[in-house]
Protein backbone atom coordinates (compact mmCIF):
# COMPACT_ATOMS: atom_id res chain seq x y z
CA UNK A 1 0.00 0.00 0.00
CA UNK A 2 1.22 3.21 -1.15
CA UNK A 3 0.31 5.97 1.82
CA UNK A 4 -0.15 9.92 1.05
CA UNK A 5 0.56 12.30 4.03
CA UNK A 6 -2.60 12.56 4.52
CA UNK A 7 -3.86 8.79 5.02
CA UNK A 8 -0.74 8.39 7.29
CA UNK A 9 -1.84 7.87 10.58
CA UNK A 10 1.94 6.53 12.22
CA UNK A 11 4.82 8.10 11.15
CA UNK A 12 8.04 7.27 13.33
CA UNK A 13 11.46 8.82 11.82
CA UNK A 14 14.83 7.28 12.93
CA UNK A 15 13.66 6.70 16.25
CA UNK A 16 17.01 5.38 18.50
CA UNK A 17 17.14 4.73 21.84
CA UNK A 18 20.19 4.26 24.04
CA UNK A 19 20.29 2.55 27.56
CA UNK A 20 23.61 2.99 28.39
CA UNK A 21 26.36 2.07 25.65
CA UNK A 22 24.01 -0.15 24.23
CA UNK A 23 21.69 0.62 21.27
CA UNK A 24 18.36 -1.44 21.64
CA UNK A 25 16.43 0.56 18.65
CA UNK A 26 18.54 2.07 15.62
CA UNK A 27 17.15 4.31 13.29
CA UNK A 28 13.99 2.42 12.85
CA UNK A 29 11.44 4.11 10.02
CA UNK A 30 7.95 2.85 10.75
CA UNK A 31 4.66 4.46 8.77
CA UNK A 32 1.49 3.01 9.28
CA UNK A 33 -1.59 4.43 6.82
CA UNK A 34 -5.38 4.22 7.51
CA UNK A 35 -7.17 1.37 7.12
CA UNK A 36 -4.01 -1.13 7.39
CA UNK A 37 -2.91 -4.29 9.13
CA UNK A 38 0.54 -4.12 9.82
CA UNK A 39 2.09 -7.21 11.17
CA UNK A 40 5.37 -6.09 13.63
CA UNK A 41 7.68 -9.20 14.22
CA UNK A 42 10.94 -9.59 15.46
CA UNK A 43 12.42 -12.40 17.92
CA UNK A 44 13.24 -12.12 21.64
CA UNK A 45 15.76 -9.02 22.02
CA UNK A 46 15.19 -7.73 18.80
CA UNK A 47 13.89 -4.15 19.94
CA UNK A 48 10.33 -4.17 18.87
CA UNK A 49 8.92 -3.92 22.50
CA UNK A 50 10.98 -0.29 22.64
CA UNK A 51 9.93 -0.10 19.74
CA UNK A 52 6.29 0.10 20.28
CA UNK A 53 7.01 1.62 23.50
CA UNK A 54 8.26 4.45 21.76
CA UNK A 55 5.18 4.95 19.12
CA UNK A 56 3.11 5.27 22.29
CA UNK A 57 4.34 7.38 23.78
CA UNK A 58 5.63 5.39 27.09
CA UNK A 59 9.23 5.59 25.95
CA UNK A 60 10.52 8.75 24.98
CA UNK A 61 13.57 7.87 22.29
CA UNK A 62 17.01 9.18 22.30
CA UNK A 63 16.60 10.16 18.61
CA UNK A 64 13.97 10.52 16.13
CA UNK A 65 10.27 11.47 15.58
CA UNK A 66 7.27 10.28 16.43
CA UNK A 67 3.93 11.62 14.41
CA UNK A 68 0.52 10.17 15.15
CA UNK A 69 -2.23 11.75 12.71
CA UNK A 70 0.59 14.26 12.44
CA UNK A 71 0.70 15.62 15.97
CA UNK A 72 4.20 14.90 17.11
CA UNK A 73 4.41 13.07 20.11
CA UNK A 74 6.99 14.90 22.27
CA UNK A 75 5.46 18.23 21.79
CA UNK A 76 1.53 17.15 21.97
CA UNK A 77 1.62 14.15 23.88
CA UNK A 78 -1.73 14.16 25.12
CA UNK A 79 -3.23 14.71 21.93
CA UNK A 80 -1.07 12.00 19.90
CA UNK A 81 -1.90 9.52 22.59
CA UNK A 82 -5.48 10.44 22.75
CA UNK A 83 -5.51 9.03 19.11
CA UNK A 84 -4.09 5.56 20.06
CA UNK A 85 -5.92 2.61 21.95
CA UNK A 86 -3.61 -0.22 23.20
CA UNK A 87 -4.08 -3.92 24.20
CA UNK A 88 -0.82 -4.76 26.27
CA UNK A 89 -0.26 -8.65 26.18
CA UNK A 90 -2.07 -8.86 29.50
CA UNK A 91 -5.35 -7.51 29.19
CA UNK A 92 -5.62 -4.71 31.95
CA UNK A 93 -8.79 -5.74 33.20
CA UNK A 94 -10.59 -5.32 36.54
CA UNK A 95 -12.07 -8.79 37.53
CA UNK A 96 -14.40 -7.77 39.78
CA UNK A 97 -16.26 -5.25 37.54
CA UNK A 98 -18.67 -5.71 35.15
CA UNK A 99 -18.64 -5.59 31.57
CA UNK A 100 -20.13 -2.38 30.94
CA UNK A 101 -18.63 -0.47 34.50
CA UNK A 102 -15.44 -1.48 33.29
CA UNK A 103 -16.10 -0.09 29.73
CA UNK A 104 -17.69 2.85 30.86
CA UNK A 105 -14.56 3.70 33.23
CA UNK A 106 -12.42 3.06 30.23
CA UNK A 107 -14.29 5.42 27.93
CA UNK A 108 -14.23 8.73 30.77
CA UNK A 109 -10.28 7.86 31.29
CA UNK A 110 -10.11 8.15 27.05
CA UNK A 111 -12.07 11.57 27.99
CA UNK A 112 -15.18 10.93 26.16
CA UNK A 113 -17.84 13.36 27.15
CA UNK A 114 -20.00 12.12 29.44
CA UNK A 115 -23.20 12.21 27.77
CA UNK A 116 -21.66 10.03 25.30
CA UNK A 117 -20.30 7.22 26.96
CA UNK A 118 -23.34 4.98 26.76
CA UNK A 119 -23.32 4.96 23.33
CA UNK A 120 -19.81 4.42 23.29
CA UNK A 121 -19.90 1.16 25.47
CA UNK A 122 -22.94 -0.32 23.36
CA UNK A 123 -20.32 0.11 19.88
CA UNK A 124 -17.64 -0.94 21.80
CA UNK A 125 -20.10 -4.07 22.82
CA UNK A 126 -21.11 -4.73 19.75
CA UNK A 127 -18.13 -4.75 17.71
CA UNK A 128 -16.36 -7.07 20.06
CA UNK A 129 -19.26 -9.57 20.56
CA UNK A 130 -19.98 -8.75 23.87
CA UNK A 131 -23.72 -7.50 23.56
CA UNK A 132 -24.84 -10.37 25.28
CA UNK A 133 -22.56 -9.79 28.71
CA UNK A 134 -22.31 -6.67 29.55
CA UNK A 135 -23.38 -7.33 33.13
CA UNK A 136 -21.37 -10.02 33.40
CA UNK A 137 -18.27 -9.92 36.03
CA UNK A 138 -14.98 -9.78 33.95
CA UNK A 139 -13.44 -12.55 36.18
CA UNK A 140 -16.17 -14.73 35.24
CA UNK A 141 -15.59 -14.93 31.57
CA UNK A 142 -13.89 -17.05 29.47
CA UNK A 143 -10.28 -15.84 28.10
CA UNK A 144 -11.54 -14.94 24.80
CA UNK A 145 -14.05 -13.18 25.79
CA UNK A 146 -11.67 -11.32 28.32
CA UNK A 147 -9.14 -10.74 25.13
CA UNK A 148 -12.60 -9.31 23.78
CA UNK A 149 -13.02 -6.79 26.72
CA UNK A 150 -9.43 -5.84 26.40
CA UNK A 151 -9.99 -4.93 22.46
CA UNK A 152 -13.10 -3.50 23.67
CA UNK A 153 -10.99 -0.60 25.75
CA UNK A 154 -8.71 -0.24 23.46
CA UNK A 155 -11.24 0.71 20.86
CA UNK A 156 -13.39 2.41 22.92
CA UNK A 157 -12.62 6.19 22.24
CA UNK A 158 -12.85 5.22 18.62
CA UNK A 159 -9.39 5.70 18.13
CA UNK A 160 -7.07 6.76 14.74
CA UNK A 161 -4.55 3.79 15.35
CA UNK A 162 -5.01 0.42 17.71
CA UNK A 163 -1.90 -1.46 18.93
CA UNK A 164 -2.55 -5.10 19.84
CA UNK A 165 0.43 -7.08 21.61
CA UNK A 166 0.04 -10.79 21.32
CA UNK A 167 -4.08 -10.41 21.09
CA UNK A 168 -4.57 -14.62 20.76
CA UNK A 169 -2.00 -15.97 23.01
CA UNK A 170 -3.56 -18.51 25.23
CA UNK A 171 -6.50 -18.85 23.04
CA UNK A 172 -8.27 -21.78 21.72
CA UNK A 173 -8.66 -22.31 18.03
CA UNK A 174 -12.06 -20.95 17.95
CA UNK A 175 -11.54 -17.72 19.72
CA UNK A 176 -8.11 -17.33 18.42
CA UNK A 177 -10.60 -17.58 14.57
CA UNK A 178 -13.03 -15.44 16.44
CA UNK A 179 -10.16 -12.39 17.69
CA UNK A 180 -8.48 -12.32 14.03
CA UNK A 181 -12.15 -12.21 11.99
CA UNK A 182 -12.45 -9.12 14.84
CA UNK A 183 -9.07 -7.87 14.06
CA UNK A 184 -9.86 -7.93 10.12
CA UNK A 185 -12.86 -5.99 11.05
CA UNK A 186 -10.75 -3.13 12.98
CA UNK A 187 -8.56 -3.10 9.92
CA UNK A 188 -11.08 -1.68 8.23
CA UNK A 189 -11.51 1.59 10.03
CA UNK A 190 -8.58 1.64 12.21
CA UNK A 191 -4.94 1.75 11.84
CA UNK A 192 -3.84 -1.51 13.31
CA UNK A 193 -0.06 -2.82 14.70
CA UNK A 194 -0.28 -6.44 15.34
CA UNK A 195 2.42 -7.79 17.58
CA UNK A 196 2.81 -11.59 17.36
CA UNK A 197 4.96 -14.44 17.83
CA UNK A 198 2.25 -16.89 15.87
CA UNK A 199 3.79 -15.70 12.22
CA UNK A 200 0.82 -17.75 9.91
CA UNK A 201 -1.57 -14.70 12.09
CA UNK A 202 0.66 -12.32 10.41
CA UNK A 203 -0.38 -13.56 6.93
CA UNK A 204 -4.49 -14.07 7.57
CA UNK A 205 -5.16 -10.74 8.90
CA UNK A 206 -2.11 -8.07 8.29
CA UNK A 207 -1.40 -6.35 4.75
CA UNK A 208 2.13 -5.10 5.18
CA UNK A 209 4.87 -6.89 7.65
CA UNK A 210 8.11 -5.37 9.45
CA UNK A 211 10.54 -7.36 10.74
CA UNK A 212 13.18 -6.02 14.08
CA UNK A 213 16.34 -7.78 14.31
CA UNK A 214 18.92 -6.54 16.72
CA UNK A 215 17.35 -2.97 16.91
CA UNK A 216 17.46 -2.55 12.77
CA UNK A 217 14.65 -3.00 10.79
CA UNK A 218 15.54 -5.91 8.45
CA UNK A 219 12.30 -5.98 6.38
CA UNK A 220 9.51 -3.79 5.28
CA UNK A 221 6.96 -5.04 2.81
CA UNK A 222 3.34 -6.63 1.74
CA UNK A 223 2.40 -9.91 2.10
CA UNK A 224 2.63 -10.35 -1.46
CA UNK A 225 5.86 -8.68 -1.52
CA UNK A 226 6.67 -11.39 1.02
CA UNK A 227 5.57 -14.68 -0.72
CA UNK A 228 8.10 -13.20 -3.93
CA UNK A 229 10.92 -12.81 -1.30
CA UNK A 230 14.17 -14.86 -2.87
CA UNK A 231 15.77 -15.89 0.09
CA UNK A 232 17.54 -18.94 -2.27
CA UNK A 233 15.21 -21.60 -1.36
CA UNK A 234 14.34 -23.70 -5.23
CA UNK A 235 12.09 -26.08 -6.34
CA UNK A 236 12.58 -28.70 -8.65
CA UNK A 237 10.41 -30.84 -10.76
CA UNK A 238 11.90 -34.17 -12.49
CA UNK A 239 10.03 -36.36 -14.21
CA UNK A 240 13.18 -39.46 -14.15
CA UNK A 241 13.77 -38.48 -10.45
CA UNK A 242 17.01 -39.83 -8.85
CA UNK A 243 17.67 -40.36 -5.13
CA UNK A 244 17.66 -37.47 -2.91
CA UNK A 245 21.67 -38.64 -1.89
CA UNK A 246 22.13 -37.47 -6.53
CA UNK A 247 20.42 -34.40 -6.47
CA UNK A 248 22.43 -33.10 -3.10
CA UNK A 249 25.86 -33.89 -4.41
CA UNK A 250 25.40 -31.16 -7.15
CA UNK A 251 27.81 -28.19 -6.76
CA UNK A 252 26.37 -25.37 -4.65
CA UNK A 253 23.42 -27.66 -3.23
CA UNK A 254 23.88 -27.54 0.60
CA UNK A 255 20.06 -29.68 1.25
CA UNK A 256 17.39 -31.73 -0.19
CA UNK A 257 14.29 -32.95 0.58
CA UNK A 258 11.16 -34.40 -1.46
CA UNK A 259 7.67 -32.20 -1.43
CA UNK A 260 4.57 -34.43 -1.45
CA UNK A 261 4.34 -37.68 -2.69
CA UNK A 262 7.76 -39.14 -4.08
CA UNK A 263 6.30 -40.16 -7.46
CA UNK A 264 5.39 -36.48 -7.94
CA UNK A 265 8.78 -35.54 -8.19
CA UNK A 266 9.27 -32.21 -6.09
CA UNK A 267 12.18 -31.07 -4.38
CA UNK A 268 12.95 -28.56 -2.27
CA UNK A 269 16.59 -27.69 -2.67
CA UNK A 270 18.75 -25.28 -0.19
CA UNK A 271 21.61 -23.67 -2.02
CA UNK A 272 24.63 -24.01 -0.41
CA UNK A 273 25.72 -19.78 1.47
CA UNK A 274 25.81 -17.51 -1.61
CA UNK A 275 25.69 -20.03 -4.02
CA UNK A 276 23.10 -20.45 -7.42
CA UNK A 277 23.18 -23.94 -8.36
CA UNK A 278 20.10 -23.96 -10.85
CA UNK A 279 22.74 -24.30 -14.10
CA UNK A 280 24.55 -26.99 -12.36
CA UNK A 281 20.98 -28.55 -11.74
CA UNK A 282 20.20 -28.07 -15.74
CA UNK A 283 23.27 -29.11 -16.42
CA UNK A 284 23.18 -32.49 -14.35
CA UNK A 285 19.43 -33.18 -14.78
CA UNK A 286 20.66 -33.21 -18.62
CA UNK A 287 23.50 -35.37 -18.55
CA UNK A 288 21.46 -38.13 -16.27
CA UNK A 289 18.46 -38.06 -17.82
CA UNK A 290 16.15 -36.38 -15.02
CA UNK A 291 13.93 -35.32 -17.42
CA UNK A 292 13.73 -31.41 -16.02
CA UNK A 293 10.13 -29.88 -15.83
CA UNK A 294 10.39 -27.39 -13.36
CA UNK A 295 13.45 -25.17 -11.74
CA UNK A 296 11.85 -21.67 -10.12
CA UNK A 297 12.61 -19.97 -6.75
CA UNK A 298 10.41 -21.69 -3.97
CA UNK A 299 7.30 -19.21 -2.59
CA UNK A 300 8.61 -17.71 0.63
CA UNK A 301 6.43 -17.55 3.69
CA UNK A 302 6.64 -15.17 6.62
CA UNK A 303 8.94 -18.34 8.88
CA UNK A 304 10.82 -18.43 6.26
CA UNK A 305 11.61 -15.32 5.82
CA UNK A 306 11.88 -14.62 9.81
CA UNK A 307 14.53 -17.23 10.21
CA UNK A 308 16.51 -16.38 6.98
CA UNK A 309 16.49 -12.68 8.29
CA UNK A 310 16.79 -13.20 12.09
CA UNK A 311 18.97 -16.32 11.56
CA UNK A 312 21.50 -14.56 8.74
CA UNK A 313 24.06 -13.18 10.95
CA UNK A 314 24.75 -16.22 13.32
CA UNK A 315 25.07 -18.96 10.97
CA UNK A 316 27.68 -16.34 9.24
Amino acid sequence: MTATDENLTVRATALTRQFGKRVAVNEVNLTLARGEVLGFLGPNGAGKTTTMQMITGNLAPSAGQVEICGVDMLERPRDAKARIGYLPETPPLYRDLTVNEFLALAARLHRVPRKQVGAAVDTARARCGLTDVGQRLIGTLSKGYQQRVGIAQAIIHNPDVVILDEPTVGLDPNQIRDIRALIRELGGQHSVILSTHILPEVEQVCDRVQIMHKGSLVFNDTIAGLRHFRGGTLMLGLRQAPAVEEIAAVPGVAHVEVVGPASDGMFRVEPEKGADPIDALVARAAERGWRLSHVAPAASHIEDVFVQLTQREEAA
